[in-house]
C-alpha cells in the first residue's frame, strides 16, 4: 500500500482541449507532464471537477503523450460531478492525481489482443491498443459498443478484419491511422456497426480462426459489469485467459476508504479487494470463478 502512495503524483494540470459530443459525452485534454510519462493502460487518474466540488472524480485515461506531456481522458456527464467538470474551459487549471491502478500487462505468448470496450470502458481499450501497436510481437484487433452515439465519426475501415457480418465495417478512425483493426457494434442500428453485443462480433472472429491462431488469442475488456460477465463467459467457453477492468464508484481511489471492494477469488480463497489499488484490472476468472469452473484458461 505504501509503495503504491509513493508512485501516485499530483499536479496542477492546465485545460488543453475540451470537446463535447452527443450523448453528454466529452473530451478532456490536460497536461501532466509527469503523470503522462508513468501512466499505463488500463491505470485511472483522480480529478478535481471544479471550485464547488471538493470530490474528485476518477476517470480512465484514453491517451497519452509522454512526449507531450499531456494526458486524455473521454467522460459521460452522470452526476454533479462530471457536469462540473464539462464546464471546466481551455486555460482552466484541474488538480489530477496518478497513474492510479495496476494496468494491463499483456503477454507475449498471446500475440493475438483482443479488445473489448463498451461505452465509457471504450478509453482503456484505445490507451492498450496504442501500447500494443508500438511492439512488432502483437496484432491487436479492438471491438468497441455504444448504446449513445460514439465519441468519433465511425470511419469506413481499409482493414480486414474476417469473421466480421457482411456489412459490418466501420471502426475508429484514430485506431485506423495507427493501423489496429477496429469494428463497432451497438443496438441502435448505427451505419456500419453490428446490430448487437461487442461479444457477438468476438465469437464470429473467434470461429474464423484455426485452432493454432486462437492459442495466440488473449481477451482484455472493460465496461459495465454485465458486459464483462459476458467477456469473461466468452473467455471461458474458449479458454482463453482474459484480463477485465472493473467500474466501481470510488471516494479516495488510494485504498484508504475500502469504499470500492469487490469480491475476487484468490489462490487462499474469495477476498475482498479495492478496486481502486488492487485493481481496476483483474484476471476475468478472479472476478468471475463461475464461469471459469473446469475451464483450461
Amino acid at each position: 500500500m505504501k509503495g503504491h502512495r509513493d508512485s501516485l503524483l499530483l499536479e496542477d494540470a492546465e485545460v488543453l482541449a475540451h470537446d463535447t459530443y452527443e450523448g453528454s459525452q466529452h473530451i478532456l485534454r490536460v497536461g501532466a507532464p509527469r503523470i503522462a510519462a508513468r501512466a499505463r493502460a488500463g491505470s485511472f487518474a483522480h480529478i478535481t471537477c471544479g471550485p464547488r466540488l471538493p470530490m474528485r472524480r476518477p476517470l480512465s485515461i484514453m491517451r497519452v503523450d509522454a512526449h507531450g506531456g499531456w494526458l486524455e481522458f473521454l467522460y459521460k456527464v452522470v452526476g454533479d460531478g462530471t457536469a462540473e467538470l464539462s464546464r471546466r474551459r481551455v486555460g482552466d487549471v484541474v488538480s489530477v492525481l496518478g497513474p492510479i491502478g495496476r494496468p494491463f500487462m499483456a503477454s507475449p505468448e498471446r500475440p493475438r489482443p483482443l479488445l473489448l470496450g463498451g461505452g465509457v470502458g471504450i478509453p482503456p481499450m484505445v490507451f492498450l491498443a496504442d501500447e500494443l501497436r508500438t511492439d512488432p510481437r502483437y496484432r491487436p484487433l479492438v471491438i468497441m459498443g455504444s448504446e449513445v452515439p460514439f465519441p468519433f465519426r465511425p470511419w469506413h475501415s481499409r482493414l480486414e478484419v474476417a469473421g466480421m457480418p457482411d456489412g459490418v465495417d466501420t471502426g475508429m478512425p484514430l485506431l485506423e491511422d495507427w493501423g489496429v483493426p477496429s469494428r463497432l457494434a451497438s443496438l441502435q442500428g448505427y451505419a456500419g456497426c453490428h446490430h448487437g453485443y461487442v461479444t457477438d462480433l468476438a465469437r464470429r472472429w473467434l470461429d474464423g480462426l484455426d485452432d493454432a491462431r486462437r492459442r495466440e488469442v488473449e481477451i482484455f475488456g472493460c465496461g459495465p459489469h454485465p458486459m464483462l460477465e459476458a467477456v469473461a463467459r466468452l473467455a471461458a467457453e474458449y479458454r482463453l485467459p482474459c484480463q477485465v477492468s472493473l467500474e466501481e464508484f470510488m471516494a479516495c481511489a488510494v485504498g484508504g476508504c475500502a469504499g470500492c471492494t469487490v469480491e475476487v477469488l484468490t489462490d487462499q480463497g474469495p477476498a475482498m479487494k479495492r478496486v481502486c489499488v488492487d485493481g481496476p484490472v483483474f484476471e476475468a476468472r478472479a472476478v468471475f470463478p463461475e464461469w471459469f469452473h473446469g475451464a483450461g484458461a
